[in-house]
């Protein structure tokens, strides 16, 4: 099964660390790789329309943010970017397929992003 999902916190999609889901807004489920790739598109679509900065991977991941949108963590004693996260997954795991470029060449992140330390997940993939 694959999963489209949408999320909002401190980190990028793509960095996994322990209780990442909590940062879950929305899944989408799908059979197949075809319909996860459309609406996955289609959501990048709308996120880039709203969002001023973008840093995408190849593999269909990608944050999206503007300036301003932080949140003060106790654990780091400082404000941290929140994200806007949009991730295409196989069984909840990054899927080894890559994007149309024009999903991650649009990639123009400002260098002023910050995220917490916490330990990253692995999946052994």
């Amino acid at each position: 099964m694959y999963q489209v999902i949408t999320m909002y916190g401190d980190n990028e999609p793509w960095w996994f660390f322990e209780e990442w889901e909590q940062d879950i807004d929305e899944i989408t489920t799908f059979v197949t790789l075809s319909e996860a790739k459309t609406v996955y598109q289609q959501k990048w679509e709308q996120l880039h329309e709203k969002y001023h900065y973008i840093n995408a991977k190849s593999n269909y991941m990608s944050a999206f943010w503007n300036d301003g949108e932080q949140r003060w963590c106790e654990e780091c004693d400082e404000d941290l970017q929140q994200y806007k996260g949009i991730a295409l997954l196989e069984d909840y795991h990054p899927v080894n397929t890559e994007s149309e470029r024009k999903l991650y060449e649009a990639t123009n992140s400002s260098g002023k992003t910050k995220r917490c330390q916490r330990p990253q997940q692995s999946f052994g993939r």
